[in-house]
């Protein structure tokens, strides 16, 4: 694995030595982690403001509703009519 180098504070770098040895891992495993959960929760934030933006414009909500009920008719599409790979139906 390629790696590259950054600085952190000697407080943080106190921080992930002591998680890593809590975890009994590295200390690189920790930031991967951490900043895979960082993005997780930017992303979700990024998608609950968009949506309350879009709740908050109602042209825009009266649309989006219009599309979901074109696309739910999908939901009976007649593969209930087929046995499931279970071997169920």
């Amino acid at each position: 694995m390629e790696s590259q180098t950054i600085r952190v504070s000697k407080t943080t770098h106190q921080i992930l030595r002591g998680l890593a040895r809590q975890a009994r891992t590295t200390m690189t495993a920790i930031v991967e982690a951490a900043v895979r959960e960082y993005q997780r929760n930017k992303y979700w934030e990024e998608y609950y403001a968009d949506y309350a933006a879009l709740r908050a414009n109602p042209e825009a909500w009266a649309e989006y509703q219009e599309e979901i009920r074109a696309w739910d008719c999908t939901l009976a599409d007649g593969l209930e009519d087929f046995p499931n790979e279970q071997g169920e139906g």
